[in-house]
C-alpha cells in the first residue's frame, strides 16, 4: 500500500484579477501558506501555463516546474477539462461551448475540434516534459442530450455514438501512450462518460486502451445516487487521479435528481466544500489506500454556499486529516512466531 500524496488544490476556480490570485507565483505562495503540497494546473489559463510552449520547450517546462517548486509545491497534474470537452460537441451545444475555445474557431465546429485535439496532444508532451504521469480531462459528448430515453432512442444510436467518440479519442490516447501519460477522464454529468456503464461502453470501443483511465470525483456520483464506494472496487485499477469534492442530495416533494431548472443553491443535488456535504471520505481514503492508489488527493472547490477562500483553507486541513499513513507492520506481530514447513505440517497433523 502507498500513502496518498497531498493535499493538492485545483487552481481553476481560484484564479482572478486581484492578488494573490492573478499570477502563478503568487497563487502558489498563497496555496502553500494554507498547507497545500501540490497544485493541479488548468492549461487554458495563460496566467498558469503556455501549453504549446511547455510541449515544445523542455527549458520552459523546467522553468515552470522550478517556479512551482520554489514555492514549496509540486505539480499534481495538468488539466484540459475545457479542451477535452471540445473533442466531441453535439451541435445542440455549439453556442454554449464556443467560449471554451479561442475566437478564431468560433462558429466553426470542425476547426474547434481540431484545435481541441491539438491541445490534448500538447498536454501529453507537456506532461512528459514536466515529469507527470497522469492528466485530467473530460471526454466530451455526442449523446448526452439523449440520456433520458424519451423520445425513444433509435436502435444502434448509442453504439454509433461511442464508436465516434472512440474514433476521436484513439489517436489522442495513442499519443499519450507514446509519452507515458495516463488520460484520466473525469466521470461527470454532461459528458458521454458519466458513470461506470458509460465508461465501460467507451473502454470497449477503444479496445481497453491502457491509457484510458479515470479521475475519481465522488461528488458527481452523489448527485446520481450511485454507490461511490463500490465504484472504487470496480475501477480501482483505472483510477489514476482524485478530486476531493463534496456534495449533498436532499430530495423534496417537489424536486429530485433533475433539479427543476433551479440554480445550484436551489437544487436538490448540489456541490459543497469538503466536509460540508454527505460524501464519506473516510471510506474513500481507506479504499483508495487499500488499493494502492499512488496519486494525489486534490481539492476541487465548487461550493454554492461557502466562500472559496474559506473552502480552500478548510480543504487543506480536511485532506491532510484524511490521508492515511500506511502501516509497515501487522497489528498482531507481537504474537507471531517464526515458521517453517515442518512446523506447518505439525499444525496440520500431517
Amino acid at each position: 500500500m502507498t500513502t496518498i500524496k497531498g493535499p493538492g488544490i485545483f487552481l481553476a476556480q481560484f484564479l482572478g484579477d486581484e492578488a494573490p490570485f492573478n499570477s502563478l507565483e503568487s497563487i502558489c505562495k498563497w496555496a502553500k501558506s494554507l498547507g497545500y503540497e501540490g497544485v493541479q494546473i488548468p492549461t487554458w489559463d495563460p496566467r498558469c501555463i503556455d501549453l504549446q510552449k511547455a510541449a515544445e520547450s523542455k527549458t520552459y517546462a523546467d522553468e515552470l516546474k522550478g517556479l512551482i517548486n520554489s514555492c514549496g509545491l509540486e505539480i499534481t497534474e495538468l488539466s484540459t477539462h475545457l479542451q477535452g470537452q471540445l473533442v466531441a460537441v453535439n451541435p445542440a451545444y455549439d453556442l454554449q461551448f464556443d467560449n471554451f475555445a479561442p475566437a478564431s474557431v468560433h462558429n466553426n465546429s470542425k476547426a474547434r475540434t481540431e484545435w481541441a485535439v491539438q491541445q490534448l496532444k500538447y498536454a501529453a508532451q507537456a506532461s512528459k516534459n514536466l515529469g507527470l504521469n497522469a492528466h485530467a480531462t473530460f471526454s466530451g459528448s455526442l449523446l448526452w442530450h439523449t440520456w433520458h430515453p424519451w423520445p425513444q432512442r433509435p436502435e444502434g444510436l448509442v453504439d454509433a455514438g461511442f464508436k465516434e467518440l472512440a474514433r476521436r479519442w484513439l489517436p489522442i490516447l495513442n499519443h499519450f501512450d507514446e509519452h507515458g501519460v495516463d488520460v484520466c477522464y473525469e466521470i461527470h454529468p454532461g459528458e458521454d462518460l458519466f458513470d461506470g456503464v458509460t465508461y465501460e461502453l467507451f473502454l470497449e470501443k477503444v479496445n481497453n486502451h491502457p491509457r484510458a483511465c479515470l479521475l475519481y470525483d465522488p461528488s458527481h456520483f452523489v448527485l446520481q445516487c450511485l454507490d461511490y464506494v463500490q465504484y472504487i472496487d470496480h475501477y480501482h485499477e483505472r483510477i489514476k487521479a482524485f478530486h476531493v469534492k463534496d456534495a449533498e442530495f436532499n430530495s423534496t416533494g417537489k424536486q429530485g435528481t433533475f433539479g427543476g431548472y433551479q440554480s445550484w443553491a436551489n437544487r436538490a443535488g448540489r456541490y459543497r466544500s469538503p466536509g460540508d456535504g454527505q460524501v464519506d471520505f473516510k471510506k474513500i481514503f481507506s479504499k483508495l489506500t487499500q488499493y494502492d492508489f499512488k496519486g494525489w488527493a486534490v481539492m476541487e472547490w465548487e461550493c454554492c454556499i461557502k466562500h472559496p477562500e474559506d473552502g480552500a483553507r478548510e480543504g487543506a486541513a480536511f485532506i491532510k486529516d484524511h490521508i492515511i499513513r500506511v502501516t509497515e507492520k501487522a497489528f498482531d506481530d507481537f504474537a507471531g512466531r517464526g515458521s517453517d514447513e515442518e512446523f506447518n505440517r505439525k499444525i496440520l497433523g500431517i
